[in-house]
């Protein structure tokens, strides 16, 4: 027994799972994680590169890593080797398993996912003990790509989110000398084609182990294949070593395409300007001819080098008055004020997935069915709720009403329309509410369990986080321990607002 695993148990008592003390282990990982950054800071490569071995062997950092891939959705989810760690003894097995020397990932069991196109998207699932190994090099790789990481990158990154990139893209284009073009730019299958030799060269993580990720192949249909590019979609690790590939975009655009002069001494501004989630971007600019003739190629060479390619038939170059979807939802400026709302799709697609689950449901009890939709509605109405949503939210309302009449009428087809009214709706707090009254402790007054409205969610300005906030930097932890209050209280002032906003 070593000293690191003797330390989480009581005196006396064997160590296990079940004694780990995890408050100390998120104390000690934090610390360490806050040293990379501090190195990375400083431009001390070797420290850093010292820091995450030291990180990557620790006891608490394999413990948290496996404490991880056990506890989150994809607990019940096994790779090639059918093995999962669902109990106290396979976890704490699990921790000693996680050794660089000797270690050897088995090949990802792949999976097809249907894509909204009609596609299909490869999903590859590596083993739990795998997925442990990934989780435990990311908490050394996400200080290093926090530090580094470009600005206006939102996807994947702690602490943003997609209502952040949208916040950026209507504080670019709102204003009244804003940029009047955008090119939407999509990668082409973007983590199957990475190159290999580009990651291995320039991403700072372990190169073996990474190696060994990479050319680990995957099982489909009982058959074995090599990987010779991309990272697989289905590891924890994979998105971080995706937006490191990316990273650098925004400041070689920046360099490239700054304020020069021009002709009568005046300045030429080509009003260049990158928002990026993942592998999903758009670059503002002066003029069409400038985003197509000037900034794509540059962008194509920089995504050339990585093994990457634009997507001819999703990037293309529009004006703002046309209008353009990013993330779910639609960019729009109608004479000189910038409209962002719910793309069409996107509640096209929420509300065919609203009635499916409906017409599912006619053989469910009403508590059943407003247990089914309230999650799906609740998150696509959060997801809408910063922008100019109301008018979407009232129609989304009518459309589910209409949807819930229709499946009462069918339950009791020979009731009257007054008698399924009174059955379903009920009057509560002055307005008439899909709701189901459940039975509580006896003595205790039954309470309703109601569908969500969207129609009553209120709009709330989202404030987008700052540029340079790094969560593993000691220096912002109040700052987003204060977001996380702003965003929990819905009486925040505007004081409050622009004290967390750029």
């Amino acid at each position: 027994m070593n000293v690191a695993q003797a330390a989480c148990a009581p005196s006396g008592q064997a160590p296990s799972w079940d004694r780990i003390d995890w408050t100390h282990a998120e104390r000690e990982v934090r610390r360490l994680q806050a040293r990379i950054v501090k190195a990375v800071q400083a431009g001390r490569r070797g420290k850093v590169k010292a820091l995450q071995r030291l990180l990557t062997c620790s006891f608490y950092g394999k413990a948290l890593a496996v404490k991880r891939v056990t506890e989150n959705r994809g607990k019940r989810t096994a790779g090639v080797d059918k093995v999962l760690l669902s109990t106290p003894a396979s976890k704490w097995k699990a921790i000693g398993s996680l050794r660089r020397r000797g270690y050897r990932p088995l090949p990802l069991r792949r999976v097809l996912i249907p894509k909204a196109n009609g596609k299909e998207r490869p999903l590859g699932i590596p083993t739990m003990r795998d997925r442990a190994m990934q989780a435990l090099h990311l908490l050394a790789l996400g200080p290093v790509a926090e530090t580094t990481a470009d600005p206006n990158s939102y996807g994947f990154r702690a602490g943003r989110s997609t209502a952040d990139a949208i916040e950026k893209c209507f504080t670019l284009l709102s204003q009244k000398h804003s940029p009047r073009w955008v090119l939407e730019g999509d990668i082409r299958g973007c983590f199957d084609y990475i190159n290999h030799e580009w990651m291995l060269q320039h991403l700072p993580t372990d190169k073996e182990v990474l190696r060994k990720w990479l050319k680990a192949g995957y099982v489909e249909k009982g058959r074995l294949f090599e990987t010779r590019a991309g990272t697989p979609q289905g590891g924890i690790i994979s998105p971080t070593l995706a937006n490191l590939t990316l990273d650098g975009l925004e400041t070689l655009l920046t360099a490239t395409f700054k304020r020069r002069n021009s002709r009568g001494g005046r300045y030429d501004n080509p009003k260049v300007a990158l928002v990026r989630y993942a592998d999903d971007f758009i670059v503002t600019g002066a003029s069409k001819d400038l985003l197509e003739n000037e900034v794509r190629p540059v962008v194509e060479r920089f995504l050339r080098e990585r093994g990457l390619e634009l997507s001819a038939e999703k990037t293309c170059v529009t004006s703002t008055e046309e209008g353009f979807d990013f993330l779910g939802q639609n960019v729009r400026r109608f004479k000189e004020k910038l409209l962002i709302r719910p793309a069409k799709k996107n509640v096209q697609v929420f509300l065919a997935k609203v009635r499916q689950q409906i017409r599912e449901s006619y053989g469910h009890s009403q508590m059943q069915l407003v247990r089914q939709l309230n999650p799906l509605v609740r998150g696509w109405a959060n997801y809408h709720r910063h922008i100019v949503a109301t008018r979407t939210f009232e129609h989304v309302a009518k459309v589910l009403f209409e949807s819930l009449w229709r499946w009462a009428m069918r339950r009791h087809s020979n009731q009257s329309r007054a008698w399924i009214m009174k059955r379903y709706w009920h009057r509560l707090e002055g307005a008439n509410v899909f709701a189901v009254r459940r039975q509580t402790a006896s003595g205790e007054k039954p309470e309703w369990v109601r569908l969500v409205d969207p129609g009553k969610i209120k709009i709330r300005r989202h404030v987008k986080v700052r540029a340079a906030a790094n969560p593993f930097d000691p220096a912002w932890r109040d700052y987003f321990e204060g977001r996380k209050a702003f965003r929990g209280s819905a009486s925040s002032g505007p004081k409050a607002a622009a004290s967390q906003s750029d």
